[in-house]
C-alpha cells in the first residue's frame, strides 16, 4: 500500500458525516478529525468538501446547526443529527451493506 490518502467513493461522504454525528454534535474541524480517526487515518476530508456537504445535509433536514463555543473558547457552528438524519443514516447503511456485500460476492466469484 502506498502512503497516498485514499479518496472517498462519490456519495459516501454524506453517510459518513451522519455516522460521525450519531454520537454527539460537533463543529466542522472536530468532525474532520473524527472522520479521519474513523478511517484509521486513511481518509482525510478537506474543509472545501466538508462544509458544502454539511450545508447540503442541513438543507435536506438531516442535520441542524447551532452556534456554540469550542474547547479553545472560540465561537463555532455545531452540527447535530436530526431524527430525519438518523432515519436517513439507517437507510443509507442498509443500502451500503447490500451494495458492498454484492460487490464482494462478485469479486469472489469464479
Amino acid at each position: 500500500m502506498t502512503n497516498e490518502k485514499s479518496e472517498l467513493l462519490q456519495g459516501t461522504l454524506d453517510m459518513l458525516i451522519l455516522k460521525a454525528l450519531q454520537l454527539e454534535p460537533m463543529h466542522g474541524f472536530g468532525l474532520s478529525v473524527r472522520l479521519k480517526q474513523m478511517s484509521r487515518e486513511l481518509f482525510q476530508v478537506e474543509m472545501g468538501s466538508l462544509y458544502p456537504a454539511l450545508c447540503r445535509l442541513e438543507a435536506r433536514g438531516w442535520v441542524k446547526a447551532e452556534w456554540g463555543v469550542s474547547d479553545n473558547n472560540r465561537r463555532a457552528r455545531y452540527y447535530a443529527l436530526t431524527p430525519a438524519g438518523r432515519k436517513q443514516l439507517q437507510a443509507e447503511t442498509t443500502q451500503w451493506e447490500l451494495l458492498s456485500s454484492t460487490i464482494n460476492a462478485m469479486l469472489k466469484a469464479t
